[in-house]
C-alpha cells in the first residue's frame, strides 16, 4: 500500500484565512512500517496507527483548543502552553509526559519555548514560533532511509538534539565579542569596554538559565525509571547530556572570564581615578599656602605695615612663586607625578 496524504478540510479553510501562517502537522506510522502524513486526528486512534507525530505549528484558538477537546491533556499542562516562559522541566500527567524545552535563536539570542506531550503511542509538539528545530526533525522523519525503528521517543530526540546543537553558535557569537574586546582596548573609552562586558555578561547569564536545566532534563530522563521508551534511545540521549555539559563548562569559563576582564577594567579606571585625585590633591596643597598668603593681605585693616612698604607687593609676589616652585620640586622629588 502506498503512502497517502489526507487534508483535514476544516483546518485547510483555517489557513487559507489566516494566509498560511498556522498550521497543524500529523504524522502516523502503521504497523508495517508504513508511514502517512497529513491524516485526520481520528485516525490516530485507530488500532493499525503505532505511533504517531502531531505538530501545533503557530496554531490559532481553533487548533489550541483540541489540545483538550481532542487529546484531553492535564489543564495544568495546557497552560503552561500558552503562559510563557516556562522553566525548561518536565511534568508527569495520567501517563503522558509534558516535556517543556528551549530553543535559542543564535543571532538574538532570543529564547522560544517547545512544549511536548509524549505518551506510550504518540508525541505532540506545541510552539506559538516557527521552529528550525521542529521541521529539521520533522525532515528528518521524512527521509526515504528513517529507520523503522524509529519511534516518537527518537522524534523528542532529534528535536532535543536540534536545540542543543544551537546553543553552540549561541555561545560562539558571545566568545566573538569578548575576544574583540581586545583590540578595541586602544580605540574605544574605557566606559564602553566595562559597559560591553556587563552585557556579555548578562547574554552569559541568560544562556546558563536554559543550559543548566536542559541538563537537569536530560539528567533526569537518563536517570529515571519514568522514561521507559526514551532509555531504549539512551545512547542517543547521553550525547545530548554531553554537549550540555560541555555548554556548561564552557558558560563557567566565560563568565570567569568576563569576571576577571571587568576586574580589570575596573583597576584600570581605579588607577586612572587615583592619578587623577593624586594629581588634583598636589595642585589643591600647592595652592592652599598661596591662598593663605592672598588671604591675610587681602584683608581691609587700615594698619599693616607692608602695605605700606613701596617694594611689598613685589616681594609677597616673589614668596608665593617661590614657595610654589619649591613645593612642587619637592612633590616632584617624592614621585608624585610619576
Amino acid at each position: 500500500m502506498m503512502p497517502f496524504q489526507v487534508v483535514i478540510p476544516h483546518l485547510e479553510a483555517h489557513n487559507d484565512r489566516m494566509g498560511g501562517s498556522r498550521l497543524l502537522h500529523t504524522m502516523a506510522v502503521t504497523d508495517d512500517g508504513e508511514r502517512i502524513e497529513n491524516v485526520p486526528l481520528h485516525i490516530l486512534n485507530e488500532p493499525f496507527v503505532k505511533w504517531f507525530w502531531v505538530d501545533f505549528d503557530c496554531p490559532a484558538e481553533e487548533e489550541t483548543k483540541l489540545l483538550d477537546t481532542f487529546f484531553h491533556f492535564h489543564p495544568l499542562a495546557i497552560e503552561d502552553c500558552l503562559h510563557l516562559l516556562q522553566r525548561p522541566k518536565v511534568d508527569h500527567y495520567e501517563g503522558t509526559h509534558f516535556f517543556v524545552v528551549h530553543g535559542i535563536d543564535p543571532d538574538a539570542p532570543r529564547v522560544d519555548e517547545i512544549d511536548m506531550f509524549i505518551g506510550a503511542r504518540g508525541i505532540v509538539t506545541f510552539h506559538l514560533h516557527p521552529s528550525s528545530e521542529v521541521q529539521e526533525a520533522w525532515r528528518r522523519m521524512q527521509e526515504p532511509e528513517a529507520a523503522p525503528s524509529r519511534d516518537h521517543h527518537f522524534v523528542a530526540y532529534l528535536i532535543l538534539d536540534k536545540l542543543v546543537d544551537h546553543y553552540f553558535p549561541a555561545l560562539y557569537r558571545i566568545e566573538d565579542r569578548m575576544n574583540e574586546l581586545e583590540s578595541r582596548e586602544d580605540s574605544e573609552p574605557l566606559q564602553a569596554l566595562i559597559d560591553e562586558v556587563y552585557e556579555i555578561r548578562s547574554d552569559l547569564l541568560r544562556l546558563r538559565r536554559t543550559v543548566i536545566p536542559m541538563r537537569d532534563l536530560l539528567y533526569r530522563i537518563l536517570n529515571s525509571d519514568k522514561f521507559p521508551g526514551m532509555r531504549e534511545h539512551v545512547a542517543y540521549y547521553t550525547d545530548i547530556h554531553d554537549h550540555l555539559l560541555k555548554l556548561t563548562d564552557m558558560i563557567e569559563a566565560d563568565r570567569e572570564m568576563t569576571a576577571d576582564l571587568r576586574d580589570s577594567y575596573d583597576s584600570i579606571r581605579s588607577s586612572r581615578m587615583n592619578g587623577i585625585m593624586k594629581t588634583l590633591t598636589v595642585i589643591t596643597t600647592i595652592f592652599m599656602p598661596l591662598t593663605f598668603i592672598a588671604g591675610i593681605y587681602g584683608m581691609n585693616f587700615r594698619y599693616m605695615p607692608e602695605l605700606a612698604w613701596r617694594w611689598g607687593y613685589f616681594a609677597v609676589l616673589g614668596v608665593m612663586f617661590s614657595l610654589g616652585g619649591g613645593m612642587y620640586a619637592w612633590f616632584k622629588r617624592k614621585g608624585w607625578f610619576d
